[in-house]
C-alpha cells in the first residue's frame, strides 16, 4: 500500500516522497527494507533526514470507556544530507531493524486485523512534514507461527487481536502496548475458560509467551476469575519440540488452580510466572475487545488458526479496513 503526498508545510511545488517497502514483510526483530523514492519540487530543497515512523493504533481503557489511537513505537533515520534539485528524482534504499516486540500483522498471509504503519517524516530546510504512510506486514517468527498452529490443531479457534496499551508486570517487555491474540476455547475445555489470550514477547533469545485464562465459575473454579501463566521458549526450539504436547500441558496447567487461586506455571525453561499481571493505564486487562473488523472468529483447522473466513467477514474486508485507518486516521496520534 503507498500513498503520495505533497509535502503541505512547503506548500505547492515542494518535492514528494513516496515510500515503497519490501512485499516480502518482516518478522520481529528482522529487517524491514525498502527505499524511500523522492520527486523534487519547483525549487531546490535542502533534505536534511529522512525518518521512518514506526506506528500502531492501539486501544486503551480508560474510567470512560474505551479509545484508539496511533502510538510511534520506533523512528529510525535513514538518509539526508544533501541537496534535492529542482524535479529532481532519487531513490534512497534502507535496511531497519524492526524491535522484537513489534506485533504480528497475520499468519499465513490471513490479517489479523492488526494495524501497524511506516510513516516517512522528510526534515526540509528546517520544516518536517510526514509525508508518506504505508502498511507494515509482520509476519510471525517460528516460535509464535508454532505454537499458535498448534493451538489451532488443538482445536482453539481464533476470536480477535489487538493491541492494549499498558504493561504485563514480570516480564522484561519494552514497549509501551502488548498485543493479544483472543481464542475461543477447544471443546474439552470449554466448560472450563470462556476465553485464552495469547501474548508473545520475543526478545533476541527467545520468546516469553503469556497465558491469561478467562475462567468460568463453577465447581473448582467457582466464581470465575482470571488466570496468567508465562513460558520462555528459546528461539532454537522452534523445529525440535513437540508442539502439542507442550502447549496443551501449558492450557491444562493454568486451568488448575492452586489452593490461592493462582494458576500453576508449567515453564520447561525455568521461569515461573512470578508477580504477573496484567496492567492498562491502571486497569486490569478487560476482555471482549476486539481487533478492527475482525468479527467473531477465524474457523481454525488442521493447518492452525489462519484459515476461513472472519464471522462471515472476507479477510480482504479487513484489508479495506486497514486501508481506510492509513487514509483516514493519521490525527489520532498519541
Amino acid at each position: 500500500m503507498v500513498f503520495k503526498r505533497l509535502l503541505g508545510s512547503l506548500g505547492v511545488g515542494g518535492p514528494t516522497v513516496d515510500t515503497v517497502l519490501d512485499p516480502a514483510g518482516a518478522v520481529p526483530g528482522g529487517s524491514l527494507s525498502g527505499e524511500v523514492r523522492l520527486t523534487g519540487g519547483r525549487a531546490d530543497f535542502d533534505i536534511e533526514h529522512i525518518t521512518l515512523e514506526l506506528v500502531a493504533r492501539v486501544e486503551a481503557e480508560t474510567d470512560d470507556g474505551e479509545h484508539d489511537g496511533i502510538v510511534v513505537f520506533e523512528r529510525l533515520t535513514v538518509g539526508g544530507g544533501f541537496r534535492l534539485r529542482e524535479g529532481e528524482r532519487r531513490s534512497v534504499p534502507f535496511a531497519v531493524t524492526l524491535p522484537w516486540e513489534t506485533p504480528v500483522t497475520e499468519l499465513h498471509g490471513q490479517p489479523l486485523g492488526i494495524v501497524l504503519g511506516v510513516r516517512t517524516e522528510l526534515g526540509v530546510a528546517g520544516a518536517k512534514d510526514k509525508g508518506d504512510l504505508d502498511a507494515l506486514t509482520v509476519r510471525p517468527l517460528p516460535v509464535q507461527e508454532a505454537v499458535l498452529e498448534a493451538l489451532g490443531r488443538l482445536g482453539f479457534s481464533f476470536k480477535s487481536a489487538d493491541l492494549a496499551y499498558g504493561r504485563i508486570t514480570g516480564t522484561g517487555r519494552q514497549l509501551p502496548f502488548y498485543q493479544e491474540i483472543e481464542l475461543a476455547p477447544a471443546p474439552r475445555y470449554a466448560h472450563q475458560a470462556k476465553e485464552i489470550e495469547v501474548t508473545f514477547l520475543a526478545g533476541p533469545d527467545g520468546v516469553e509467551i503469556v497465558f491469561e485464562a478467562d475462567k468460568r465459575g463453577g465447581g473448582l473454579l467457582s466464581g470465575g476469575h482470571d488466570a496468567l501463566a508465562r513460558h520462555t521458549v528459546r528461539h532454537d526450539q522452534a523445529g525440535h519440540t513437540d508442539w502439542n504436547t507442550e502447549v496443551d500441558s501449558w492450557i491444562q496447567s493454568i486451568l488448575i488452580s492452586r489452593a490461592d487461586g493462582k494458576a500453576r506455571g508449567n515453564d520447561p525453561y525455568g521461569h515461573g510466572d512470578g508477580a504477573l499481571h496484567k496492567d492498562e493505564q491502571g486497569h486490569h486487562s478487560g476482555h471482549g475487545r476486539s481487533g478492527p473488523g475482525m468479527g467473531t472468529a477465524i474457523a481454525a483447522g488442521a493447518a492452525g488458526l489462519a484459515v476461513g473466513v472472519v464471522g462471515g467477514m472476507l479477510a480482504a474486508e479487513v484489508v479495506d479496513e486497514v486501508g481506510d485507518f492509513f487514509e483516514g486516521d493519521e490525527d489520532d496520534e498519541e
